[in-house]
């Protein structure tokens, strides 16, 4: 791919996030496609990847998703996100606290013929965790 193919990429697959289009996000992917998570761990195919964009958008269904940077270097790309969202759903068993949560996130991205061949996704899962509510924190002073 193209540079320009990659920045067109990831604005139509930034679309897709807000209008939580998980079919979309799933076709971005090949077929046997991988994704390395903190919270879903390693996950291979499309089949695998719907059910964790499905179990994102249950857990969040007003989340948003919002690109700071974009970083291309031949077939990889690092994207930089801020997602924010309203705990409204069951997520990791914990019942909807609704409560809002805003995570800045790293995903770097291996592509093949135009799909994505490789993710891996990097946030900080315990400071989700803590501000829905869902993890208590010891005053450190």
């Amino acid at each position: 791919m193209t540079r320009g193919e990659i920045e067109e990429f990831f604005a139509r697959r930034d679309e897709a996030w807000q209008r939580h289009n998980d079919a979309a996000l799933i076709s971005d992917h090949t077929d046997d496609g991988e994704v390395e998570s903190p919270l879903y761990g390693n996950v291979k195919g499309r089949k695998a990847l719907e059910e964790i964009y499905s179990m994102w958008y249950a857990s969040f269904p007003e989340s948003e998703y919002s690109t700071e940077h974009l970083l291309i270097d031949g077939d990889r790309a690092m994207q930089i996100v801020t997602m924010t969202g309203v705990h409204s759903g069951i997520f990791c068993g914990f019942a909807a606290t609704g409560k809002t949560f805003k995570i800045r996130c790293a995903f770097h991205f291996l592509f093949s013929k135009g799909k994505i061949a490789h993710e891996i996704r990097i946030y900080d899962f315990t400071s989700l965790l803590l501000q829905l509510g869902v993890l208590k924190a010891k005053p450190a002073f």
